[in-house]
């Protein structure tokens, strides 16, 4: 049902493609298709729609790849959270349902977000790049959002891990060597190891400090950075083992999209899924900050309380966005050389 209502609900930007910024209407708009046995809704479509232009991202090829054309994978994430996970067959794009009040604050946030990206055009934020809910029959609706996987592609990575920059529930239990089963590790499984970034380390520091500010300021935490690696092969760098990159027409390109001013820019390596991938002189990296629908209110003051009660002088996730922001960073430069 996903694929079939997500196939139709990209042609209506096939159809209609965007012409200039988004609007105030376009972020508040709502379209419902029904089809048989179910509905899709398609959440500030052309505001969406924008972003993926702006990335780059043909509709076409979008739509081909999230439509019928082949089955979704289903990711068994360590998370603690109820959501369920899929991949695109090609594990190009990512999908997560998620809570109401976590969809009513992405798209609260979501013109600040699209502002964000345009400022700072080589952020570490995830690209957010569809919300939608799916009824069936007359049962109760569910949500939905669609980003650019982080860990794409995903063929050569050996291991991938889910920080937050504490310890409390912070560790998974690997999976026996030779085992199919793909795990997230955390924070704590992380120890003893370090992401050897050499010159681009000062340019990470940097976005991560512009990342975290601006989720910060929008009262977010809990948010998580994702992280993976594998090792450069020769027919990723250049002569005398300089690395690829992009050549200077496309990295124009890249900034043709910001506004004035815009802040820590890069060269970015060639292939797919640049935006997420950084590298050192020994190992690519994969890189993005995702989950980011958590509001510091009510509930989460609360769960700080009890957590504060129940690990005392202990590090853990729920804490203010102020903190969270600085923990976050601070993991980042103490576990980069």
């Amino acid at each position: 049902m996903m694929q079939a209502g997500l196939w139709a609900a990209t042609q209506v930007s096939v159809d209609h493609p965007p012409r200039g910024l988004p609007t105030e209407e376009d972020f508040s708009e709502v379209l419902t298709q029904v089809h048989k046995g179910f509905e899709l809704g398609t959440l500030a479509g052309p505001a969406f729609a924008w972003l993926r232009h702006s990335l780059g991202l043909a509709e076409e090829d979008y739509q081909a790849t999230l439509g019928p054309g082949g089955p979704y994978l289903q990711f068994l994430s360590t998370s603690k959270s109820s959501a369920s996970f899929f991949l695109s067959h090609d594990q190009r794009f990512f999908l997560k349902t998620q809570r109401r009040r976590e969809v009513r604050a992405l798209l609260a946030h979501l013109p600040r977000y699209l502002q964000h990206l345009q400022r700072h055009p080589h952020s570490l934020l995830a690209r957010l790049l569809g919300v939608h809910s799916l009824r069936v029959a007359r049962g109760k609706k569910k949500y939905f959002i669609i980003m650019q996987s982080v860990f794409y592609p995903a063929g050569r990575i050996a291991q991938r891990y889910d920080i937050k920059g504490c310890e409390v529930s912070r560790w998974v239990e690997p999976a026996p060597e030779g085992s199919p089963v793909v795990l997230v590790l955390k924070d704590l499984n992380f120890q003893g190891k370090t992401i050897d970034l050499g010159p681009q380390r000062s340019w990470l520091l940097r976005q991560m400090e512009l990342d975290t500010a601006f989720l910060r300021d929008l009262n977010l935490l809990d948010y998580s950075l994702l992280m993976a690696s594998q090792q450069l092969q020769e027919d990723e760098r250049g002569p005398g083992g300089s690395l690829l990159f992009r050549s200077a027409r496309s990295v124009q390109g890249l900034q043709s999209l910001a506004e004035p001013g815009a802040q820590n820019l890069r060269l970015l390596p060639e292939g797919p899924n640049a935006l997420h991938i950084v590298d050192g002189p020994e190992q690519r990296y994969f890189l993005g900050l995702v989950d980011l629908a958590t509001v510091y209110g009510l509930r989460k003051r609360l769960e700080h309380l009890w957590k504060a009660l129940r690990y005392p002088n202990r590090a853990f996730s729920t804490v203010s966005p102020a903190l969270y922001a600085r923990r976050l960073c601070q993991w980042v430069e103490a576990h980069t050389d």
